[in-house]
């Protein structure tokens, strides 16, 4: 499907229109996963022309996506990941473990941004950076495209590896996301260590639903668990 390649449009805009030099793009993956990490990555690319065929991770085959991350993490200025467990997103809901994940990122550049482009429309970072949303900023500005391929293959790899000891699961396929044979490694074996413990997947589980932990919000919100999924997939 055809598609118009990103630019450095939302760069040259913050440059001109906040002073800043250093500009990173910020995008997420693990966010509706059932297991694993919710993975972040920050990457400053300057306003270079960026590898053929950049666009968000979403749209390219795994194979394409490989080998262009692979060119990315060489062509970028600099990039960082930063990952919250699922004893995280577990104990302080999905925004702030975006907020812990983006920060580890963010902090782990040799240098620091003075404005960010975030992916979406909610600005989970807040204070102290300087943050732009953009809507499907993965697609349309060159450095959020760049950290959406970067962060997509290492969670994938990252996954694979640990499934390793928990192959019945497909985490080498679905990266801990819902799929069929997810859901049948569930109910046959529970969860995991790996497993998210306070998602409403659990709740389509009889003999396992007793593991689900409860979350007491110290403000008393519901917790923002966001793309959350139960079995309707």
């Amino acid at each position: 499907m055809p598609y118009e390649p990103p630019t450095h449009t939302v760069e040259r805009s913050l440059r001109a229109t906040t002073g800043a030099k250093i500009v990173a793009g910020v995008d997420e993956v693990g966010r509706g996963a059932w297991a694993g990490p919710v993975t972040v990555c920050a990457a400053i690319t300057g306003l270079r022309r960026p590898p053929e065929g950049l666009t968000d991770s979403k749209l390219i085959t795994p194979k394409r996506r490989t080998t262009l991350a692979g060119e990315l993490e060489s062509w970028v200025t600099s990039y960082a990941l930063g990952h919250s467990s699922p004893e995280e997103i577990d104990e302080m809901g999905m925004t702030a473990a975006l907020r812990l994940a983006a920060g580890r990122a963010l902090e782990a550049l040799p240098v620091r941004p003075e404005a960010i482009i975030l992916d979406g429309k909610h600005n989970y970072l807040g204070s102290p950076w300087q943050v732009r949303t953009v809507i499907k900023g993965d697609q349309s500005c060159v450095a959020v495209a760049a950290a959406s391929v970067i962060a997509k293959v290492r969670r994938d790899k990252m996954m694979a590896e640990l499934g390793i000891e928990h192959a019945d699961f497909g985490f080498a396929a679905n990266a801990g996301y819902p799929s069929p044979v997810h859901k049948a490694a569930l109910e046959e074996r529970g969860p995991t260590p790996y497993h998210r413990m306070t998602w409403a997947y659990l709740d389509a589980l009889p003999q396992w639903r007793h593991l689900k932990k409860a979350r007491s919000w110290a403000d008393g919100s519901v917790p923002e668990i966001e793309g959350q999924l139960g079995f309707e997939f």
